[in-house]
């Protein structure tokens, strides 16, 4: 895929108004995903390329009614297919590139990316992003409800060496983008990377 916008939003516009009901069975593997992240009642998190907002309840119950839970998203139809299924009620939803975040520095304390990383134009400068917006401490969540090797198979396509969520990629660029990975687990039912932002 391109890592074009424009071509990024136009390949999830095209899929938003039916998205969901393509991946009906995710909801417990977010749950799960959220959990491992880690989330204390009042925590900020965001939810970056949050799509229809599938991760929003899980983070609102994770840091309560106290805490801010913010969603993402480059796609304006995603957002449109989130408030359609309610889950701004869970979060704000913020048309915004995850490239150049309207949030102050420090001001979160986890991100949450679920599919996030396949779609960055930038990876190393993007992450670098993601770690301005989160205090030192707070965490990083890389998440796919599917791991890699049967995503590709989904896609029809094979696994490369160059492929940005195979460890030996991943844990160097979250090391030159200010964070230090945590955890990584890649199997068939679940991806999940978690890192926490260095100070």
């Amino acid at each position: 895929m391109s890592y074009d916008h424009t071509h990024v939003q136009e390949f999830f516009t095209a899929r938003a108004a039916d998205w969901d009901s393509r991946f009906p069975d995710d909801g417990p593997a977010y749950a799960a995903a959220v959990r491992d992240l880690g989330l204390r009642e009042g925590d900020r998190v965001l939810d970056a390329g949050c799509g229809t907002g599938r991760a929003l309840t899980p983070l609102r119950a994770a840091v309560g009614p106290s805490g801010v839970v913010v969603g993402a998203d480059l796609t304006p139809a995603m957002l449109e297919a989130a408030v359609r299924a309610g889950r701004d009620r869970h979060g704000q939803l913020v048309l915004a590139d995850v490239a150049a975040l309207p949030l102050r520095s420090e001001s979160l304390d986890a991100v949450f990316g679920a599919g996030l990383i396949a779609h960055l134009p930038r990876p190393a400068e993007n992450l670098r992003e993601l770690a301005r917006v989160v205090r030192p401490g707070g965490t990083l969540a890389l998440f796919h409800p599917i791991g890699r090797a049967a995503l590709a198979a989904r896609q029809g396509r094979q696994i490369t060496p160059e492929d940005l969520r195979a460890e030996p990629n991943l844990r160097p660029l979250l090391a030159g983008s200010g964070w230090r990975m945590t955890s990584y687990v890649d199997e068939n039912d679940r991806f999940l990377a978690l890192a926490v932002r260095e100070s």
